[in-house]
Parts: structure tokens; sequence; C-alpha cells
């Protein structure tokens, strides 16, 4: 289903009769376009079976047309193909993502804020192992330097960084493992306590099981995430 007219503005939709809800999966790969949304089709169908109607969220990465503001026009917009498939819908829609998914989920929740539009109102957020400091990732050169390239010569940054757009209004649950190598913990942590201290709400799950076990059903990390979904109010 497309929302625009370059190859990778498209999303696949899985509604669920009588669902609980509507879970925008948001993939990760730091942004790059070697990684695509297969990596969130696994999600996407436990959650069906858990009774969720999925959006598995394409958008343009580095390589492929994105960067600042293309990826997040394309997150902005793929969010609100919603208003057009369940015109009406109110609760929940819940953005989840992983590594830079996270990111984008997060900065998702925010974005009418900062000048994109806005139809569709996430409810909650769900960060798997997010990037929520863009300063500190450049700072740290995850991924051999990344976020500088997925800025590029945009201006405002702070625009585009989760971070500096505390307080939300929308809730953020932040699961992370201490063992994760590709993007650390320090991410989330620091990310939940500066939002908290803002008035925020914000919540942070400890898991085993690195950068991954996340996205693979199956594992107790990715238990703790349909943990955190089953406690949410449903329709």
């Amino acid at each position: 289903m497309g929302y625009g007219s370059h190859a990778a503005q498209y999303a696949e939709w899985s509604p669920v009769e009588d669902a609980r809800g509507i879970v925008v999966v948001i993939h990760g790969g730091y942004w790059r376009a070697r990684y695509d949304l297969s990596l969130g089709r696994p999600l996407a169908a436990d959650l069906n079976r858990r009774g969720w109607s999925t959006l598995n969220l394409e958008y343009r990465r580095i390589g492929d047309g994105g960067g600042a503001p293309q990826t997040f026009d394309d997150v902005a917009a793929g969010i609100d193909l919603l208003a057009d498939l369940v015109p009406g819908y109110a609760a929940p829609i819940v953005a989840l993502g992983h590594s830079a998914g996270g990111h984008l989920a997060v900065w998702a929740a925010g974005r009418g804020r900062h000048g994109w539009p806005e139809r569709v109102r996430l409810t909650q957020v769900i960060s798997q192992a997010g990037v929520l400091d863009l300063d500190a990732a450049l700072r740290d050169r995850l991924s051999d330097g990344v976020v500088a390239e997925l800025l590029g010569s945009a201006g405002e940054p702070h625009r585009f960084d989760p971070r500096q757009q505390l307080p939300l209004d929308v809730p953020v649950t932040c699961l992370h493992a201490p063992d994760d190598v590709d993007v650390p913990i320090t991410q989330s942590l620091d990310y939940v306590r500066a939002a908290r201290a803002a008035g925020a709400e914000a919540s942070f799950v400890e898991v085993a099981g690195g950068h991954f076990d996340l996205i693979r059903p199956g594992t107790d990390a990715w238990a703790r995430v349909v943990g955190v979904l089953d406690l949410l109010p449903t329709r």
C-alpha cells in the first residue's frame, strides 16, 4: 500500500477483526537502505496472532533518497495512512520501533509540534533499543557516525531528535539490554530519566539478549515487549 511515488513509500497493512488496537511497526537498520521492512514482518505476524492489527512501515533511507527531512516526511505520512484505512479510529494506536525505528517511533509521537501533519495521533510508543539522543549518538560515532549522514545539511536538528523534543504528551516505554553492543543502553536510560524530569510519562524495561532478541518472537525479550502491549487499555 503506497503513500507516495517513491518505491520505498509503502506499508504492509494487516487488519485483524475485532482488533485489540493497531501497532505501527517501524524497522531499524541505522536508517540505511540495505535494511528494509522485512525486519518487521515476523513481529507483525506474531502481533496479528495476538489480536493486533499492524501497519509494517517502509520509508526512504540513507542511500535511497532518505535522510532529513525525507525519512521523517515518510514516517509521518505512513502513519497518517491510518486516517484513510480506519477513519475515525481512536485508540490504541501504538508505534513500535527497533533501533533507528525506535528513534522514528518516539519522534513521530511529537511530530505535530515540529511542522509535520498529524492526521493520526499515537497513543503509546514502545522503543526497542532506540537511538533516542542524536547528539550523544553523533558524539559516540554510533555506526561510524551515521547520524551525520542522516541529518546532512538539514537545519534545526532539534526537530529530528527525540531527546530535544521533551516533554512528550504520549507515554513511552523503552526496552533495552545491558549487553547491547550496537546501541548503548544509556540511550534509553538517559532518555527516560530526562523525560521524567521534564514531566513526561516514560518507563524503562531491562531485557536480555543483546540488540536483536527484541525483534525475535519467541525470545524472553520479545515476551517483555508483548507484556507491555498486554497492559495497554484496548478498545
